[in-house]
């Protein structure tokens, strides 16, 4: 059966500019939202908000099948390179990035640098698919990207934000960020989720067995991840109806960064694998999971610990916006080299 990219995902980048200039009308037309918004908190923490970054995050979550974890170390060489990728290449090609294109504006360079920390567990199935790769190595991988950025997240922003810019001497504006700050952060918009998810699969796997679960649930939640995060983008951008001038320079100066990591981040894999002699199928089911991004974790990092006002807040919500285009054409170019190489694997 040919894989194809459904309606919703095909036009993912349409629905988040439609979002944006939703919120920004919003803003603009009606100042007052800032003082319904205010009225919404509590403390510091805007309950909608929440409760929509922790939808955003629970459907991905739901879908890994964390039973398959043991598998993964079977085949150490292949689950080495993931790791070195997604867990050193990957956060160390954002942070260069970043550094290079946007060291003179440090909110989006942290911005970008939350994206890159944090690796993607929601769309590399579908580009995984697109590209023939190999679904089950797909959802390993998954699984075990989801457990390592519970427990590493917070200490890597700690290292990339507060630590490697003073010691490589980029020391010359002052970033900081509290890691009790971003461990809160990850407990409740990464944990929360993660645990809902992990119990919904568990109880209902239990009940309804696997098939059911697989084909009727998961497709039934997985539409919650874009309502939960076009809300967040409409919230958000309703806040900034006084800077619509501002914001098509700001999307250009984040997408460059992004486009190239893209890029890179993919070939570098691909080619790696490809030397290391990996079968097609597993090699685009790395490529793929270190090119993508949990763009929901970054936001909702970015908005606990900045405010839902912050530059990079706004950082996480372009990605997505330029992830999808980019990852088609990504995907169009792993299938030709498929066919270039005459590489085997599925």
């Amino acid at each position: 059966m040919k894989t194809e990219l459904k309606f919703l995902d095909r036009y993912l980048t349409l629905w988040i500019f439609l979002a944006m200039l939703i919120g920004v009308g919003l803003g603009y037309f009606f100042p007052a939202i800032s003082e319904i918004n205010n009225s919404l908190s509590a403390g510091t923490t805007n309950i909608p908000l929440a409760i929509g970054l922790i939808l955003m995050m629970y459907p991905p979550l739901a879908k890994v099948d964390y039973s398959l974890l043991p598998q993964v170390f079977k085949d150490k060489k292949v689950i080495s390179i993931s790791l070195i990728l997604n867990w050193i290449v990957g956060p160390v090609l954002m942070f260069v990035l970043a550094v290079i294109f946007l060291k003179n504006e440090p909110d989006f360079m942290i911005g970008l640098i939350l994206i890159g920390l944090a690796r993607c567990i929601a769309m590399v199935i579908v580009w995984n698919d697109l590209a023939k790769g190999n679904r089950e190595y797909a959802a390993l991988l998954i699984a075990l990207n989801s457990i390592f950025q519970i427990i590493s997240y917070s200490f890597l922003v700690w290292l990339f934000i507060n630590i490697l810019p003073q010691k490589l001497g980029l020391g010359n504006f002052n970033v900081s960020v509290s890691i009790r700050d971003v461990t809160g952060s990850v407990l409740i918009y990464l944990g929360i989720p993660f645990l809902a998810g992990f119990l919904t699969r568990y109880f209902l796997t239990r009940s309804k067995g696997k098939e059911w679960y697989n084909r009727k649930f998961i497709p039934a939640i997985s539409p919650v991840t874009l309502y939960a995060l076009l809300f967040t983008i409409v919230l958000m951008f309703s806040l900034k109806g006084d800077k619509i001038i501002e914001l098509p320079m700001d999307v250009v100066k984040v997408a460059i960064p992004l486009m190239i990591y893209f890029v890179f981040i993919f070939f570098i894999s691909f080619f790696i694998n490809k030397s290391l002699k990996v079968p097609y199928d597993k090699n685009v089911s790395i490529a793929f999971t270190a090119t993508g991004n949990n763009f929901e974790l970054a936001i909702a990092v970015s908005i606990a610990v900045f405010g839902i006002h912050s530059a990079q807040a706004f950082v996480g919500v372009i990605g997505p916006l330029v992830e999808v285009p980019v990852l088609i054409l990504l995907v169009k170019a792993s299938l030709y080299l498929k066919k270039r190489y005459k590489l085997i694997g599925n």
